[in-house]
């Protein structure tokens, strides 16, 4: 793909700061990467009569693609349990390609955590709802999710190991 100019469709248009000189951001492309969904229980599900509990497990994964592309991944696993039983379970890989420039070290990280993440969520919550749906389940509205929070925490988390002389196991890149 060829270098493509910044149209206001930076972290200013997700709802972030105004962008600094020199810097871009835009989408390239949004796409499903991977899509599961399971209902082990088959028709015995449909007959609970108690609400399931639901758990979600959310990860990024980010790939540099070259100097200023990034694949950003965000993998949302909801799981829906009742009395020890899985009812049923959707694994989302949601992706995007990403040209950034002119951000580096914490500020590059920040950016393809928060700012990617919160573009690809809204496609996550519907690639979900669809799935449930087709499932004849009831949709699922999973609540928003601050990034810029889970970032934080992440980051915070990761200075206390490091202070600590703890290993680091944080998603934090």
């Amino acid at each position: 793909m060829s270098e493509q100019e910044n149209n206001g469709q930076g972290p200013a248009a997700a709802g972030q700061q105004p962008q600094q000189p020199g810097t871009q951001f835009k989408v390239q492309r949004v796409y499903l990467k991977d899509l599961s969904f399971e209902a082990p229980m088959g028709v015995e599900a449909f007959r609970q009569s108690s609400q399931p509990g639901v758990e979600q497990e959310l990860n990024t994964q980010i790939t540099r693609i070259d100097e200023t592309t990034h694949e950003v991944v965000l993998l949302l696993t909801v799981t829906a349990k009742s009395e020890g039983r899985t009812v049923f379970l959707v694994e989302v890989k949601q992706a995007g390609l990403f040209h950034v420039q002119g951000f580096e070290g914490m500020q590059l990280n920040q950016v393809l955590n928060t700012t990617c993440a919160q573009i690809l969520f809204p496609y996550v919550r519907e690639v979900i709802d669809s799935t449930l749906m087709r499932g004849t389940f009831p949709p699922l509205m999973l609540p928003p999710i601050n990034f810029d929070a889970v970032f934080a925490q992440a980051v915070s988390q990761a200075k206390k190991k490091a202070e600590s002389g703890q290993p680091e196991g944080s998603n934090v890149q």
